[in-house]
């Protein structure tokens, strides 16, 4: 009996530091931001880090994205639509059908099931859109980059719906919750923003630090 009260006791311990709060404050740096650019690939989101909150994990990350018009690139190397194999396993999500009249959105819409993002530009500017319903989308594998770093699950295509365009410049915040597909448009030449993202759920890789600033 000793024994079980000491093991149960030893497990609730276990148990409360994992959910303990950070008892300093984590920075990261423009050096470490610079560097992690440095090394990106084009139009790929990088998290920065994936921090313990406690009750929840908060990761932050930093996005570069290139003219519009160009050839799309991924979300991350686990992005959907990389190819035939890709296709074959593919998981659909949203609407199955469009509603009648919608208005639609450009190509390439996101949704996060449960991650609010809010958006900092630190340099160029674009059109952020947002709004609708993703109809006929994909759903990001359960192991890609996108659902275990970047966003959790995900589910992108094009929405239809109520759809609202606008323009950001350095220094506009946007804050989008979960399930708000976004994507962007008339991007003439860059736009570079940091996306902080709570994950209430933990299903981000426990204290991730992207390798360019390990």
């Amino acid at each position: 009996m000793y024994k079980a009260v000491l093991g149960a006791a030893a497990l609730l311990a276990f148990a409360s530091m994992g959910f303990a709060q950070p008892k300093a404050a984590i920075d990261i740096t423009k050096a470490q931001i610079d560097e992690v650019l440095k090394n990106a690939p084009p139009k790929v989101d990088q998290t920065l880090r994936v921090i313990d909150m406690g009750d929840y994990q908060l990761s932050v990350a930093v996005v570069h994205r290139g003219p519009t018009g160009q050839p799309a690139g991924g979300r991350g190397r686990g992005a959907a639509g990389g190819g035939r194999a890709q296709q074959a396993n593919v998981e659909r999500c949203g609407l199955s059908s469009a509603p009648a009249g919608a208005q639609q959105s450009p190509p390439g819409m996101i949704a996060h099931d449960d991650t609010v993002e809010t958006y900092i530009v630190i340099s160029g500017s674009g059109t952020l859109v947002t709004g609708g319903e993703i109809v006929n989308g994909t759903r990001s594998p359960a192991d890609s980059e996108v659902t275990t770093i970047l966003n959790g699950p995900s589910c992108s295509g094009r929405s239809y719906g109520d759809i609202v365009s606008r323009k950001l410049n350095v220094g506009d915040i946007s804050v989008i919750p979960a399930g708000v597909p976004h994507g962007w448009a008339d991007i003439t030449s860059e736009v570079t923003y940091l996306s902080v993202r709570p994950d209430p759920k933990k299903v981000l890789q426990h204290g991730y630090v992207n390798p360019s600033i390990k």
